[in-house]
């Protein structure tokens, strides 16, 4: 069973940065597409950031030239490296990922104040 365990969240002001790191659990880690998303307070989830297998990535627009997402497969980890952050980036952030079906992580907090 894989599990995904966030971390790095908390609160930065505006213009500051965080790294977001997913650990993953169980032997897969390294031939599934990991992912960023977030979810706005009364919103629906949705995608940041995406990392196939082969390291090729696509960023929603909001984040582009600001968050780069990477990933270390020997660590089982995939980082979201958010820079130039905004307000509007305060979100509960979750890490997936996705190899025949979805494992998602529970999610960590990020709070950008003004």
């Amino acid at each position: 069973q894989v599990q995904l365990v966030e971390s790095g969240g908390g609160l930065v002001q505006a213009g500051g940065s965080l790294r977001l790191a997913c650990t993953a659990s169980g032997n897969i880690f390294k031939i599934a597409t990991m992912a960023w998303y977030r979810q706005f307070t009364g919103k629906q989830r949705e995608l940041v950031a995406v990392i196939t297998r082969g390291g090729t990535t696509n960023y929603v627009d909001s984040v582009k030239g600001r968050f780069t997402i990477s990933r270390d497969d020997a660590k089982k980890t995939v980082y979201l490296q958010m820079n130039s952050l905004k307000p509007e980036d305060t979100a509960v952030y979750y890490c997936k990922m996705n190899y025949y079906m979805d494992y998602w992580g529970k999610g960590t907090l990020v709070t950008v104040s003004s």
